[in-house]
């Protein structure tokens, strides 16, 4: 079964007097670092697991749920988006993310989807596939893996 979600991801463009830009790779690295590390999945030793405060065990693996959990990292999202426009104009745009949630809920094979993005960014689209990678889903009911196309559309907001 194939999830197409759509989602708008409105994020705030930074309106901070102009400092120095920090070199991009390190700010890079640091959104990198911040996602993983908000990224950790709680669990109870049995079968709760939770994801940035949303109990997974609790959650059907529907369109909705899957939808709820990707909005959920929202402010890493807006890290990369953040980071993109430093030092650059606006990004306003699609990045499409193709990803398989497998059996256990975990996320593997994910990538941009170079053709379907309208922001060619290499760099956002390297950093929404660092958030996506570390998200997690609930458990799909029929232990196979779901290909899931996942567009982020971003727009900086004034």
């Amino acid at each position: 079964m194939l999830f197409t979600l759509l989602l708008t991801l409105s994020l705030a463009a930074d309106k901070k007097p102009a400092a120095p830009a920090p070199k991009k790779d390190t700010a890079l690295k640091s959104v990198i670092r911040d996602v993983s590390a908000s990224a950790a999945l709680e669990t109870d030793g049995g079968t709760s697991r939770v994801v940035n405060g949303i109990d997974l065990s609790l959650l059907p693996f529907t369109p909705d749920s899957i939808k709820q959990v990707v909005v959920s990292y929202q402010p890493q999202v807006q890290s990369c988006h953040e980071e993109a426009m430093v030092g650059a104009k606006p990004i306003e745009g699609k990045v499409q993310i193709a990803f398989t949630i497998s059996p256990e809920g975990f996320v593997k094979s994910v990538k941009a989807d170079k053709k379907a993005s309208t922001i060619k960014d290499a760099r956002l689209q390297d950093c929404l596939v660092t958030v996506v990678s570390a998200m997690s889903f609930p458990k799909p009911p029929d232990g196979k893996d779901h290909p899931i196309e996942f567009p982020f559309n971003l727009k900086p907001v004034e």
